[in-house]
């Protein structure tokens, strides 16, 4: 079985820096874990202790049932697909992927059979195969790494941020790749990024990690639809959830968040929960799909439109991102693409308000 765990694993480097904090965290057998979050949160110094590749300061880690602080990284059955392909210049393709396989010394046939499996898997045609890294594409570098790592068979693949330097359009075919790979071979695999787009895309669960600490760990959908705290929220989605500070209020029984030239209605399913912050400043969240425009207006109820000026309007094709301002706060809200309003026109938008977050204003944390 190749289940990865961390338990309390922590990482400080001198004078007295920590770069990873108390890190606990399970991977199953044949799952595929995505650690995200920005520059510098910890997350590859964390894949690189799972790799062996670094020294723990404090903590255990675990591959299947074996404790691995001390094992070396040749030992630990892991391979790793690193940013920028580590590929021997020297080396033809066939050498590179076989490289780890003739340190083992595996008989020549056996290097043959799997180097040439691994390029069926990955698509590399076999008259590649024979020419050297500098004469292939981002792309095809990329999957000779990958074939590097497959050929060898581990118990846990491991990826820091492997799609980094490929363009974007390439990103999107590499992504899918990956994923195909994963179902197929059916092995444990930690995969290191900053793209939240990647992680929702790739983990059947995904860490989120800010200050070397995991802040929240679960599958894509309920992060994103029930972030535990702002920075989760506002890290996770395209484009970021919008935020606005404001008060809320309570007249003729019902909740309102009151921002200072608008009011919106709450739903009474949250009057439960914001019934202690009640005339306190609490920070509302609201994604931009859940802002609607004209089209719902009309038919609207009053407690739910909110009038803004429209600052910047930004075509994607299918739909349109509008850049939008009220007195106090700027928001984005994405629209079909029937709407394109002028610009500094002022225009009635739509909260759906049983989307709505709501955030402590100074833990951050979520109270809705």
């Amino acid at each position: 079985m190749a289940q990865v765990s961390l338990r309390e694993v922590t990482k400080i480097y001198p004078p007295d820096i920590k770069a990873v904090d108390g890190v606990s965290l399970g991977v199953e057998n044949k799952e595929f874990v995505v650690l995200v979050g920005p520059s510098g949160c910890g997350k590859s110094t964390t894949l690189r202790m799972i790799a062996g590749l670094e020294e723990i300061s404090s903590g255990s880690i675990f591959i299947g049932d074996k404790l691995v602080n001390d094992v070396p990284a040749k030992d630990r059955d892991i391979a790793m697909v690193f940013q920028n392909y580590a590929l021997y210049p020297h080396m033809s393709v066939f050498e590179n992927m076989a490289f780890g396989l003739k340190l083992r010394r595996y008989p020549k046939s056996e290097i043959i059979r799997r180097v040439n499996e691994a390029a069926e898997i990955l698509g590399l045609r076999r008259e590649l195969l024979a020419r050297y890294p500098r004469e292939l594409s981002g792309g095809e570098r990329q999957r000779v790494a990958v074939g590097r790592a497959i050929v060898r068979k581990p118990m846990v693949f491991l990826f820091d941020e492997p799609l980094s330097n490929l363009d974007a359009k390439l990103r999107v075919q590499m992504r899918t790749e990956i994923h195909k790979l994963h179902l197929r071979l059916q092995t444990t695999m930690v995969y290191v990024t900053h793209d939240q787009v990647e992680a929702m895309t790739l983990g059947s669960r995904i860490a989120v990690m800010k200050d070397g600490q995991i802040l929240q760990f679960n599958d894509p959908i309920q992060i994103y639809d029930k972030p535990k705290n702002r920075f989760v929220a506002g890290f996770i989605g395209t484009p970021p959830m919008n935020f606005m500070n404001g008060r809320l209020i309570k007249k003729d029984g019902r909740f309102y968040f009151d921002e200072g030239k608008f009011q919106v209605k709450i739903v009474e399913e949250m009057y439960k929960s914001l019934s202690s912050y009640l005339s306190k400043e609490v920070t509302f969240g609201i994604r931009a799909e859940d802002i609607y425009d004209k089209l719902f207006a009309s038919e609207a109820p009053p407690e739910n439109i909110v009038r803004a000026t429209c600052e910047v309007v930004e075509p994607m094709g299918s739909e349109v991102y509008l850049y939008l301002r009220t007195d106090k706060h700027t928001f984005i809200a994405r629209v079909g693409a029937h709407d394109r309003p002028e610009i500094n026109q002022d225009m009635d938008l739509v909260f759906d308000m049983s989307k709505v977050h709501f955030f402590d204003k100074d833990t951050e944390l979520t109270i809705v």
